[in-house]
């Protein structure tokens, strides 16, 4: 079993390094093998996503990511910039779903900006669709018109990419409370209304599960006035984007959220949720725990190993509930810690 790990850019080589501690200690046999992605490739190569690279990411069974990205490279042409690997490799392997759960730890209540009793017990889990929609439409481009520049971007969808992404979210609302959300934008536009319309076609396969559908201003509106009426929530990809975003920091730090970006066989792209972070990049500070949180939704969704990730899972939330804190979840009272010390403690819990 091979996995690509892509430690990236920024604090990405320092968390991608204690996810890997964790994989090798649960001793099941992995080939890990390391390439550069974003900024780093280009830096090396000229180009975002190598193609040896590319070559080892179609070979491996799944690819652990830490970032990309950073102010370093925004001045690059826009085909350099670290953000075109990320959308290549998510383009290049058929990575079409992207999962990102909300999870609000009970340790971390006091964490999150809302109050306690609007989050406790928060649970979401938040399927986007990665490969279509305003990202990748064509045309797309800046030209000059009528004596003025004229930025444009193509909004659209198959009905096959919206049913595709659509069974899936009901496939994971049927493993946990049985209810959908559908969030999209009808009233205004065109290819979601198909959206909506397709997700509605889809919803009689699933008797057992309950189909809601919401606008998505309500639904970033919604996410911060009651986040708790949400289960499953799935939308486009420049809307999932956002929205995904918005509940992370629900949780009270970006840090703590893992994703998991599947293709149609569930081999994966794992990273966590948060960027490249380059202000603190360097300094053995950053949180890991979405990294290592990601590592386990790999052993979940890609090597089917339930008990190898609620292993990982259960380790991080004895770590938390020890009153281990990197910066950005520290609170008077609890025990802040580094990079690797909090990779430490997660093996010591293991």
């Amino acid at each position: 079993m091979k996995i690509c790990v892509l430690p990236g850019d920024g604090i990405g080589p320092e968390i991608t390094a204690e996810a890997v501690r964790v994989i090798e200690a649960l001793d099941l046999k992995f080939e890990l093998e390391e390439a550069l992605l974003g900024g780093a490739a280009v830096d090396a190569t000229g180009d975002p996503y190598p193609d040896a690279t590319r070559k080892l990411a179609r070979e491996a069974d799944a690819v652990l990511l830490g970032a990309v990205g950073g102010p370093k490279w925004d001045n690059l042409p826009r085909e350099q910039r670290p953000e075109r690997g990320l959308l290549g490799i998510r383009k290049d392997l058929g990575l079409f779903a992207n999962l990102r759960p909300a999870i609000l730890y009970p340790e971390l209540a006091n964490a999150s900006t809302l109050k306690p009793d609007v989050v406790s017990g928060l649970d979401i889990l938040i399927v986007r669709e990665l490969t279509g929609d305003i990202y990748f439409g064509q045309p797309r481009g800046i030209e000059n018109r009528d004596g003025e520049r004229y930025g444009f971007n193509t909004m659209h969808y198959t009905e096959s990419e919206i049913r595709r992404i659509g069974r899936v979210a009901f496939e994971a609302a049927r493993k946990r409370n049985k209810r959908l959300c559908s969030v999209d934008k009808m009233n205004v536009l065109e290819t979601t209304q198909l959206w909506r319309d397709v997700m509605i076609e889809l919803a009689p396969e699933y008797p057992d599960v309950e189909l809601t559908h919401m606008l998505v201003d309500n639904a970033a509106m919604q996410l911060v006035r009651a986040p708790k009426q949400f289960d499953v929530m799935v939308t486009g990809n420049m809307f999932g984007d956002i929205l995904s975003d918005e509940a992370s920091m629900l949780t009270g730090s970006i840090g703590m959220l893992p994703s998991a970006s599947l293709d149609a066989n569930n081999k994966g792209l794992y990273e966590p949720s948060h960027g490249s972070a380059p202000d603190i990049a360097g300094k053995g500070v950053a949180n890991p725990l979405a990294t290592i949180l990601s590592a386990a939704m790999m052993l979940r969704y890609t090597f089917n190993n339930e008990a190898a990730a609620a292993r990982v899972e259960t380790a991080v939330k004895k770590v938390l509930a020890q009153g281990y804190r990197t910066g950005d979840i520290y609170e008077p009272g609890t025990t802040k810690v580094g990079t690797k010390q909090m990779g430490d403690a997660v093996l010591a819990a293991l």
